[in-house]
C-alpha cells in the first residue's frame, strides 16, 4: 500500500491540468479543466472565480471527480481517477498560501473577492497504468 501511495502523490503533488467533473442542478455531469495540485494527505487544491458556475454545482453537490496524470497523450504515462468531495473557501490565509505568480494573469491579488479555492478531499483515487485495464485503488479510510 505505501508503494501505491507514493506512486500516486508523485503525480497529485505537482501543479497540472486536470479534468473536474461536477454535476449539475439537473443531474447532468459537466466537465472543464482546472488547474490543481494535491498534497500528501490527498487533498487537492484549484484557484476559482468564486462565481462560477462549478462553485454553485458543488453548493448543491459536492461530489467531483477529477482525471490527471497524463501530460503527453503519446506516451500514456500512469494517471489518476479521483472520486473526491470539494468545497469553496475564501479564507484569507489559505488563499494566500495557495497564490502564486500566474494566478497573477487572472485574479490580479490574491485579495481579489472574486478568487476563491476548491478544496477537493480525495476518497477514492485509481491509479492507472496503461495499457492494464486493473487499475490499483487507494481508499480513504474515515
Amino acid at each position: 500500500m505505501q508503494e501505491l501511495i507514493q506512486n500516486i502523490q508523485a503525480i497529485l503533488c505537482k501543479p497540472q491540468l486536470s479534468a473536474l467533473a461536477t454535476v449539475t442542478p439537473d443531474g447532468k455531469p459537466w466537465v472543464r479543466y482546472v488547474m490543481t495540485v494535491g498534497n500528501a494527505d490527498m487533498v487537492i487544491r484549484c484557484a476559482t472565480f468564486t462565481d462560477a458556475r462549478k462553485v454553485e454545482q458543488i453548493r448543491l453537490n459536492p461530489e467531483v471527480h477529477l482525471t490527471c496524470g497524463v501530460t503527453d497523450p503519446m506516451t500514456m504515462s500512469p494517471y489518476l481517477q479521483i472520486q473526491g468531495r470539494a468545497r469553496l473557501t475564501t479564507d484569507e490565509a489559505e488563499r494566500h498560501a495557495f497564490w502564486n505568480p500566474m494566478l497573477a494573469r487572472v485574479f490580479a491579488t490574491p485579495d481579489n473577492p472574486k478568487y476563491g479555492i476548491l478544496v477537493i478531499e480525495a476518497y477514492r483515487i485509481e491509479y492507472c497504468v496503461p495499457p492494464a485495464h486493473t487499475p490499483e485503488v487507494w481508499t480513504r479510510e474515515h
